[in-house]
């Protein structure tokens, strides 16, 4: 007999907006899936590999920007979430994450699939919650309804998180045989959200504060595209008010924000000319490193904007927080900063001179991975959506500069694994194509992303294989270590053409400028497959492109 509760939990998940779950199999969740799996108006996938089904449901969440429901047995498949759990936490992305259990009489006693969990999610989780492991009395019934409406809200209140929710059952796991599942009509909580404007008092103080200032930067962070927010920061750009650095992972690029930082930051002659005295930020994190030690000795005052909760101090000079609706705020910037020639044309003298100088660069370079995403980027769908895998393959695309298509990245923790799956989970909630830019490390680590039963025939894969983690050529410490290809780069033989045909991929190899051209030609054409390309380079050989190619930019 399934225990009406559990029906009760899925009804208030629908009732709330939840329209996705991702399911992995077991026994002691069977109650969970079966409820899930039942109700017509939540759509459920089964992916068998914890692992990559938490970063599955990760990459949905991201796009839908609501959250997705998780469901796995009890054991270590609880944990085998973590990586993805870290990811959506520090990336503020909506996850109800449900785990079975126990019940807490045999945690400890040598029982099979069992351990210890409940807060196993330490402080990488908004809150865990222990769900009732018995419903006699009526108040039970009642807090388990709370619990859910609670977990529900607190994902998706900002900042956005997963929340997890500890469900201890007993057998019998499963229906008898024509028992039927009411789906009944529960009371939800909901929160009602409204934009906090800045009052009219706060606007008068804060233009005091903004008149002391005069080289003003905005820095926004990681976030999803945003069409408002970016006209008005071309707006000040464009108005030569502020300078607007953007990385690649903002998505608020465009023609009249600083792109190619990363080429001259460190080097210009004009640095002192660069420095601000007001760095004005918002959204998550850059990547930078250039920009992030520049502003960090830049001795100006810094501003962050968000609606509430902790704010990191990422400039080591962290002054005011703004708890404002990001656009309010920054239309107070267009009304009351004045022009500033100088400063911003001495920062679009450098990125123009940096664009000039990489392209023809870039043009003349030998081919390796830098020149393969050059070549790639001018054959990229206008609508695609790009997943970029961490270490070299997101920093090629930073040191590119202006990109049109949405870039999503998992930045949170920075880590390669899950990159397939987070692009797999793209891939449900959308028709558009979706695009992975990854190394082989990153690709490898992950190819259980594709052990399922859906179409993912929107799927493009653009594989960096070197053989080896390329950027630990790139960073002073190990590159100069005798250990460098064994216990750094951990070399590997691998290639793709085994997985694309385990997998039904379409495949196509590129060892030169010309494969990879005549690959292009059809790939992002429609397809009823999933297609792969795989560039095969050196690490020793794109290393020493990259350093001719910033000595040229130099």
């Amino acid at each position: 007999m399934i225990l009406q509760p559990i029906l009760d939990l899925v009804s208030i998940c629908a009732q709330k907006g939840i329209k996705q779950a991702i399911l992995s199999p077991g026994s002691r969740c069977a109650p969970l899936t079966l409820a899930f799996a039942r109700h017509p108006d939540i759509q459920c996938r089964t992916i068998s590999d914890e692992r990559s089904a938490a970063f599955i449901a990760l990459g949905m969440a991201q796009q839908l920007e609501s959250p997705v429901v998780l469901v796995c047995t009890s054991g270590s498949a609880a944990y085998n979430y973590a990586p993805a759990i870290a990811e959506a936490y520090f990336q503020q992305v909506p996850l109800i994450v449900i785990t079975a259990d126990r019940p807490s009489e045999w945690i400890d006693q040598w029982d099979g699939q069992t351990i210890r969990q409940s807060d196993i999610y330490g402080r990488h989780i908004k809150a865990s919650l222990g769900f009732p492991d018995e419903f006699s009395h009526r108040d039970k019934v009642w807090h388990a309804h709370r619990i859910v409406n609670e977990a529900i809200n607190l994902a998706s209140d900002f900042p956005a998180g997963p929340v997890h929710i500890n469900i201890p059952l007993r057998e019998p796991f499963y229906p008898e045989s024509g028992e039927n599942f009411e789906f009944k009509n529960i009371r939800i909580t909901d929160t009602i959200h409204s934009r906090l404007e800045l009052g009219d008092i706060v606007k008068v103080q804060l233009k005091e504060k903004l008149a002391l200032h005069r080289r003003i930067v905005i820095i926004p962070g990681q976030q999803r595209p945003n069409q408002e927010i970016s006209k008005i920061l071309s707006l000040l750009a464009s108005n030569q008010q502020v300078v607007v650095v953007s990385d690649v992972i903002s998505n608020m690029q465009s023609d009249h924000t600083i792109t190619l930082h990363d080429h001259f930051i460190n080097h210009a002659e004009k640095l002192d000319l660069l420095k601000p005295d007001l760095i004005i930020s918002f959204g998550k994190s850059i990547i930078s490193k250039g920009l992030k030690n520049f502003l960090r000795t830049s001795q100006a005052e810094h501003w962050h904007i968000q609606q509430t909760g902790y704010s990191p101090d990422t400039y080591q000079s962290l002054t005011k927080i703004l708890s404002c609706d990001t656009e309010s705020f920054l239309k107070v910037l267009v009304e009351e900063l004045p022009k500033n020639e100088s400063y911003t044309n001495t920062w679009k003298e450098l990125d123009q001179i940096a664009k000039s100088k990489l392209t023809n660069a870039l043009d003349r370079s030998a081919f390796g991975e830098f020149k393969a995403i050059y070549k790639i980027l001018k054959f990229i769908p206008a609508q695609a959506k790009l997943h970029i895998a961490n270490s070299m393959s997101i920093r090629y695309m930073n040191m590119l500069g202006a990109i049109e298509n949405e870039i999503i990245c998992n930045r949170g923790t920075s880590g390669i694994d899950g990159s397939n799956s987070t692009a797999v989970g793209c891939t449900f909630t959308t028709k558009d194509q979706v695009i992975l830019i990854t190394g082989d490390l990153a690709f490898f680590y992950d190819r259980n992303a594709f052990w399922h039963n859906y179409s993912i025939s929107n799927l493009r894969v653009i594989l960096l294989n070197n053989h080896a983690g390329g950027i630990f050529r790139l960073i002073e410490g190990p590159s100069k270590q005798a250990e460098l290809e064994e216990f750094f780069e951990t070399k590997q033989n691998l290639d793709a053409s085994h997985l694309a045909k385990e997998f039904d991929f379409e495949y196509h190899l590129a060892l030169s400028e010309k494969d990879l051209e005549h690959s292009m030609e059809h790939f992002f054409d429609e397809n009823t497959r999933p297609k792969l390309i795989e560039i095969k380079t050196e690490s020793p050989r794109n290393a020493e492109i990259l350093k001719w190619i910033k000595r040229e930019i130099l």
